[in-house]
């Protein structure tokens, strides 16, 4: 296995219905450290720019609509294999389809508004990583 940090995003609708601690602990129950933290509101421009692989996408408009309506929690996390155990404790994109017990089946809303958001691969966690946070943003914790 290997150590790997990646981005996780806690999107608007989570934090609005105040479930950020339920996800985090998912998180760290599964093994995975928070690394850096910070809430932010993303400007029109941030989002645009975040998401602008969707950019040709049907639903690019609705998902930045949905970003910038309130606060989101980035996160840098941080373990072995953190990417893809990241991703298999959110679930599928649409909570319909994902598997009960992970965080999309059991908080999510829809495929749009989604409650979390997670790097796909090395490279993408590195570039999204680096959208959010300094290298001295980052305080390691492994062990």
């Amino acid at each position: 296995m290997t150590l790997e940090h990646t981005l996780s995003i806690i999107k608007p609708g989570a934090v609005r219905r105040n479930i950020i601690g339920q996800i985090i602990g998912r998180f760290e129950s599964s093994g995975l450290r928070v690394a850096a933290a910070r809430m932010l509101r993303l400007s029109q421009e941030q989002a645009e720019q975040f998401y602008a692989v969707h950019r040709e996408r049907p639903f690019y408009a609705e998902l930045v609509a949905y970003m910038t309506e309130s606060p989101i929690l980035v996160m840098v996390l941080e373990g072995e294999d953190a990417i893809a155990r990241n991703r298999a404790i959110m679930g599928s994109t649409d909570p319909q389809k994902a598997t009960p017990g992970t965080i999309r089946f059991d908080l999510g809303k829809n495929t749009t508004r989604n409650t979390v958001h997670g790097s796909d691969a090395p490279e993408t966690a590195a570039a999204e990583i680096a959208f959010f946070f300094k290298p001295d943003d980052i305080c390691p914790r492994h062990e």
